[in-house]
């Protein structure tokens, strides 16, 4: 193969010899830019993919620049361009892992030799089918020789010098579908999933975590072992593992009982431990509070000195002594500092304050921490009776069986026996009744105990309700108590036309109407004031009674009972009041 021909003159007159008219025919000179000097076209680069190290398919171009295709001269035969002006050739949707190309319009003379000596360019060839009918199917040895293949598409084929029709054509190169490229490309894929699932795999190995090492089997040795490690704080977790383990796996057995109680002990021992290290916890935690409290009070000192340089700043003596863009930034720094100030204000008032109601709360909370004692010794109490009684079924379940089986024997065994047979029968028989009787008394004492771990229950829900009701009562009294401060007009004034005369009587007409909320049909005053020594002992009975009697739309007195029953009690009456006021 020679190199592509750049002499006008031969390419016009092999154009008019194929019949293709010569660019140029609208009267414009064939290739005006050719410069003989160089060998091409100025302002375009001359394309010629059969020059030795480049290959068929050219080097990317830029969109912007046209492409130009060159006549081909092989040995046999040459290849001249379609032309430019022309659309490009169509193809077909290329298929997966295409290798085969379809080469119409060869010529009628065409042999494969030839076919071999134009393709051969592109790639090594792997089979050639030529039909009769002008086409063949070329297979290459791989995917990128195709695209090589079809850049001859539309070039104008002909064999040596001849004009004759049988030793011209125009090539059709396009996709072919194969079923050895189908079989190669499926192949691929399924080796590239198999590789990625590979990779996913060994990438989720990576990250999985390591697994637990496996429990050894219970034997003297390991137990020996397991019990001095959960003596051992460090190694007490590992330990209490093995011993759950086991204790699941079912290798707590007459022989072994001993040596898992003593376990059991062991691990035992260590609640005093964890208790003390949750004490100290709390303590720390507490100190923590402490000093946040105190570095937060010495922040807000701060600033409240920082708010003082800037209200001094601000007074006529020094102010006139600014420009405006000073004033201006000073002002603006005194609102920051406020803010900030105010923030820092509150969130301290905010800790002292939920200290001051958990000191409060601590006698009302006396109450509540009695009953959840009692509760928690209850449910204590009722676990160990259950406990019990499982233990005594299964001991009733076991002696049971031994009846059996001596009956059993009994039946089998020689007559010489009846008698020390019956004597173990009879003793027996009198331990099964004396465990039944247990058991019996046993379920007795588990009912009562949950009689009594239900009543301890709505003891403490009804607590609870009383301490909400009551809590809502103190915080509408505070505020109203805050908004009559903030009045225009002075406190002294309002209360002596109302019939509460301090803030205190109005905290205590709250907690009296709470609590006689809470008990629809009525109290009595000892029973009132009962209630009110707890929030404080100074509160004496006749004081309440006056303060109740003299809200008659928000309490009213009843007589209840009949003959020594009789008993005077006190009734909220606030809802139907406020409709009469």
């Amino acid at each position: 193969m020679t190199l592509p021909m750049s002499d006008p003159t031969a390419w016009a007159t092999a154009m008019n010899n194929l019949g293709m008219a010569p660019l140029g025919i609208a009267g414009q000179p064939i290739l005006p830019d050719f410069d003989p000097a160089l060998g091409m076209m100025t302002g375009i680069p001359p394309i010629t993919p059969m020059m030795p190290g480049l290959g068929i398919v050219p080097p990317p171009i830029p969109p912007d620049m046209p492409v130009v295709k060159e006549i081909i001269h092989c040995k046999s035969c040459t290849l001249f361009p379609p032309n430019p002006n022309l659309p490009p050739p169509a193809t077909r949707e290329r298929p997966p892992g295409c290798k085969t190309v379809f080469v119409g319009g060869l010529p009628e003379n065409g042999t494969e030799q030839i076919i071999v000596e134009v393709f051969e360019q592109c790639g090594e060839i792997i089979a050639i089918r030529k039909s009769k009918k002008n086409f063949c199917h070329i297979r290459f040895a791989e995917e990128y020789m195709v695209d090589k293949a079809l850049y001859l598409s539309g070039y104008r084929i002909r064999l040596g010098s001849s004009t004759d029709k049988k030793d011209t054509g125009r090539l059709h190169v396009d996709f072919a579908q194969a079923r050895d490229d189908l079989y190669e490309w499926e192949c691929k894929q399924r080796m590239l999933a198999r590789e990625e699932r590979h990779r996913r795999r060994m990438e989720e190995e990576r990250l999985r975590p390591p697994s637990p090492p496996p429990v050894v089997h219970y034997s003297d040795h390991e137990c020996s072992i397991v019990a001095e490690k959960l003596k051992d704080d460090s190694k007490f977790s590992e330990a209490v593992q093995t011993l759950l383990t086991w204790i699941e796996r079912g290798e707590v057995n007459r022989r072994s009982a001993n040596n898992f109680y003593s376990m059991i002990q062991s691990a035992n021992s260590h609640v005093r431990r964890l208790v003390n290290e949750k004490a100290a916890h709390e303590k720390d935690m507490e100190e923590a509070k402490e000093k946040f409290k105190q570095a937060l009070s010495g922040i807000l000192i701060q600033f409240e000195q920082i708010v003082a340089v800037y209200h001094s700043a601000s007074k006529q003596k020094a102010w006139d002594h600014f420009t405006k863009a000073q004033r201006k930034n000073i002002s603006v720094w005194c609102k920051q500092a406020e803010e900030i100030r105010n923030i820092h204000n509150d969130e301290l008032m905010g800790i002292r304050r939920e200290e001051e109601m958990e000191m409060s709360d601590d006698e009302i909370e006396e109450t509540t921490e009695t009953k959840e004692t009692e509760e928690s010794a209850l449910v204590s109490q009722a676990e160990a009776l259950k406990e019990e009684n499982d233990s005594l079924r299964w001991q009733l379940d076991a002696y049971r069986n031994e009846v059996e089986l001596l009956k059993q024997e009994q039946g089998k065994a020689p007559r010489e026996d009846d008698p020390n047979k019956e004597q173990q029968l009879k003793l027996l028989q009198q331990a099964l009744q004396g465990m039944q009787q247990h058991l019996l008394k046993v379920q007795e004492e588990y009912k009562r105990k949950e009689a009594e771990l239900e009543k301890v229950k709505d003891d403490k829900l009804q607590v609870e309700k009383m301490l909400e009701n009551l809590k809502e009562k103190e915080s509408c009294a505070t505020r109203l108590c805050t908004s009559s401060q903030d009045s225009d007009y002075p406190l002294e004034k309002t209360l002596n036309s109302s019939p509460i005369k301090s803030e205190r009587e109005a905290l205590l007409v709250g907690i009296i109407s709470t609590f006689l909320h809470v008990h629809p049909f009525g109290a009595s005053i000892e029973y009132i004031c009962s209630y009110l020594h707890r929030l404080d002992n100074k509160i004496c009975t006749s004081d309440v009674e006056c303060l109740m009697g003299r809200l008659q739309h928000t309490f009213r007195q009843e007589m209840t009972g009949v003959g020594a029953s009789l008993e005077k009690r006190w009734k909220f009456c606030g809802f139907e009041g406020l409709k009469l006021t």
